[in-house]
């Protein structure tokens, strides 16, 4: 069982997807495609001569957060997979199932339809991750599942206490980051973006409509004109990883 593509999907309520599809196709230099889904309730955000990786989906009820689509050939297969590592199905209809993790995230299967070309960096950035915010007493549990469910992809602890990477093969466009946060709530879910320099993207957001809320030693805490957090995170935007020493 193979992973072929991923998405970050940005969960948005209906009311304020418009404004976020403006926010985030400005941010990212890509352009909206046609809705899908029976409600057109899907949108992915598609730069020129690439596959998209990130998608907007239009939801009835909640504030919204992210969550992965896996794009797998058999469906069923990577789903049956993800059951015995103990997720549960939600919702199931052609060419879709949707999963929970153990411990209550949110993910989708979805059938390959032979994305393969990678967005280009713009502006010094690029959304390249999903970022999962796991309360401490499930963070074991949810390292374990996603290592599993993963198991060609490289999973290992963060460069700081309480991070945990689970990094997929060479041409996959998007990146799993579990974060142990300090109190105990349910599991959520963020984008993250590999920047050249945060502060000038944090401008350049900004300038879009976002909103400045903290800043760390190696990432900046955001919201998007909709609510939407997400942060910009010191890293090479090409690679994903943390950008090389001196010497």
């Amino acid at each position: 069982m193979s992973v072929r593509w991923t998405y970050a999907f940005l969960d948005r309520p209906a009311a304020v997807a418009g404004r976020a599809g403006d926010f985030w196709t400005a941010a990212t230099g890509t352009g909206l495609s046609e809705p899908s889904g029976d409600e057109g309730e899907f949108s992915v955000l598609a730069a020129e001569g690439a596959d998209g990786c990130v998608g907007l989906q239009r939801i009835r009820a909640g504030a919204g957060g992210a969550h992965l689509d896996f794009s797998v050939d058999d469906i069923a297969e990577f789903a049956e997979e993800a059951l015995r590592l103990g997720a549960e199905t939600v919702a199931e209809r052609e060419g879709l199932r949707v999963l929970r993790s153990p411990t209550g995230q949110l993910f989708c299967a979805v059938v390959w339809q032979g994305e393969s070309v990678r967005p280009p960096v713009v502006h010094g950035s690029r959304l390249d991750q999903v970022c999962l915010d796991v309360p401490p007493s499930a963070f074991e549990t949810e390292v374990a599942f996603w290592g599993r469910l993963l198991a060609d992809w490289d999973s290992a602890p963060g460069s700081l206490p309480g991070f945990h990477v689970v990094k997929p093969p060479a041409g996959l466009p998007v990146r799993i980051l579990l974060q142990r946060v300090a109190e105990e709530r349910p599991v959520s879910a963020h984008p993250d973006l590999a920047c050249a320099d945060i502060e000038v993207v944090r401008a350049r957001h900004e300038g879009l409509g976002a909103v400045f809320v903290a800043a760390f030693d190696h990432w900046t805490v955001m919201r998007d004109p909709t609510g939407g957090v997400y942060c910009l995170t010191g890293r090479d935007p090409e690679t994903g990883g943390l950008p090389r020493g001196p010497g």
